[in-house]
């Protein structure tokens, strides 16, 4: 996840995703089903890690492979035995605890050492010769930051130039949050059992997880009739939302969306809204501004009906109007307050963003009717709380802020969340690194509004518009790379992920 090579990967993951602690529940059920132990679905872990190995670095003779005091060491020890019956030269280093290891851990490690393997301490030095590492360190049970001798282990894995295989996590990643606390492995690949986890999706995965693989451990059939309580949704799942429209489609079928803001000097985040709303199919896109606004606006985007916000035009649009977004450009003067003061009234389905969330900050109130798309430091001001909180459990901070202001939370960042009241919760697996550049959210504003105005729900809507909005500065990255990428830059390729259907 860490690079654009990584998305090829994507598409062969589940779209459910469950919490860090449910999995014990998951693997002990799914067990019961299949008439098998916890041991051999172990066994199963290890065939599969081992399985990955040999397909992805064929070449790699001398494995050297970590294994913790915990059931992701018991993984370990499983491949560890299949390598060396395979011929490999296997090192393998152990990190001791205090109880005694878990049962199946224990059977693995019995295993490895009837097969003729040796245990090393986890201070002995490495073999002169690596050409891969098997991180079993920590696994998904990690929640704080790692300590002795895991973080030295972590850290001369990330020193070596061998690629790293991490079983189900990078050791010192929060399967839980995504965040973390110290020192990480920094992954090549990570194989992920049974369920996909929120810390590969969200958070800091992506610096550290590589690319993220998928082995159900012959589970499917128990897991397809389990409802997972998150999601995960990419470019492929964009078809489920937006259909072919109708040949008899007319502008007025497929939404009049008012878009208010642009304060004076602001006319880029307004005409970008717009303009985004309109490349997404919105019927008809009309601006109220700043009088300064509208010449620049009309000149780069005639399509887009603009007119200056007075209290007459703005009560004469929010009676027009099917949806309404406001915030990119508002500002914070009484211009922008009294506008939102108005704009609160109504009952129909809105949008707020940027200055709206600051002065929803301030004055909170909490409504069904609303979509927020906060980042990290719009989000803690919301909240009341430092942008660190938020980022050290983006899970949480989303189902807070749901809770607080009502609708539906667009949280913003690697991993983007949409969570509802209700408790839904989806991750938006797409985007990149480029799009932390200017402008970026007036588009995704403008995307998730229009969407609204296709008679979407609020929740499809916010999803199905994080999707698009990172999917094409996906394509936008695999042509010409991350940096350096403008959000206008989407226009040219957003078509294809509003139009589905065109990619099949």
């Amino acid at each position: 996840m860490s690079n654009q090579d990584s998305k090829k990967n994507r598409g062969s993951l589940p779209y459910s995703v469950w919490p860090a602690q449910a999995l014990a529940q998951l693997e002990r059920e799914g067990a019961d089903t299949l008439g098998i132990t916890l041991y051999e679905l172990m066994l199963r872990a290890g065939q599969a890690a081992y399985e990955h190995s040999q397909t992805h670095w064929p070449e790699a003779q001398s494995w050297l492979i970590l294994c913790g005091h915990g059931n992701n060491g018991g993984d370990g020890y499983v491949v560890a035995r299949l390598a060396q019956a395979a011929g490999k030269q296997v090192t393998l280093l152990a990190c001791e605890g205090k109880k005694p290891l878990p049962e199946e851990a224990q059977s693995a490690r019995d295993a490895w050492l009837e097969a003729g393997g040796e245990i090393h301490a986890a201070d002995a030095s490495w073999p002169e010769k690596v050409d891969l590492i098997i991180d079993a360190l920590l696994g998904t049970g990690i929640n704080r930051a790692p300590a002795e001798p895991y973080a030295t282990l972590i850290q001369q894995a990330n020193r070596h130039a061998a690629p790293v295989l991490s079983i189900d996590m990078p050791s010192g990643l929060s399967a839980a949050t995504g965040s973390a606390p110290s020192d990480v492995v920094d992954a090549t690949h990570t194989l992920s059992f049974i369920a996909l986890k929120p810390g590969q999706i969200t958070g800091k995965a992506r610096d550290y997880i590589g690319e993220l693989n998928y082995a159900d451990l012959g589970l499917s059939a128990y897991l397809s009739g389990e409802i997972a309580p998150m999601a995960r949704f990419d470019a492929c799942f964009l078809s489920h939302w937006l259909k072919p429209r109708k040949p008899t489609s007319h502008k007025g079928n497929q939404g009049r969306l008012l878009v208010v803001g642009g304060d004076a000097g602001t006319a880029g985040a307004i005409r970008m809204t717009s303009e985004a709303a309109l490349r997404t199919g919105s019927g008809l896109v009309r601006v109220l501004t700043h009088k300064d606004n509208i010449a620049p606006i009309l000149t780069a985007r005639p399509e887009i009906m603009v007119d200056e916000l007075t209290d007459e035009r703005l009560s004469e649009a929010l009676e027009w109007a099917d949806v309404i977004a406001i915030g990119p450009g508002l500002g914070q003067r009484d211009w922008g307050k009294k506008a939102l003061k108005s704009v609160a009234e109504s009952e129909k389905p809105m949008l707020w963003d940027a200055d709206a969330l600051n002065l929803l900050a301030i004055s909170a109130e909490k409504r069904q009717n609303r979509i927020i798309t906060p980042h990290p430091g719009e989000a803690a001001r919301l909240l009341g709380i430092k942008t660190s909180e938020i980022e050290s459990d983006r899970l949480h901070a989303a189902q807070a802020l749901a809770n607080r202001y009502g609708g539906v939370v667009v949280l913003k960042g690697a991993g983007t969340i949409i969570a509802s009241e209700a408790g839904e919760m989806a991750f938006a697996d797409v985007g990149n690194a480029g799009m932390a550049s200017g402008g970026m959210g007036d588009v995704l504003s403008g995307i998730i509004a229009s969407l609204m105005g296709q008679k979407l729900a609020l929740f499809d809507a916010a999803c199905a518009g994080c999707v698009a909005h990172g999917a094409a500065a996906d394509a936008v990255a695999a042509k010409r790379g991350t940096r350096g990428m403008l959000a206008t830059d989407l226009f040219d390729l957003l078509w294809q992920f509003v139009n589905p259907e065109m990619n099949q």
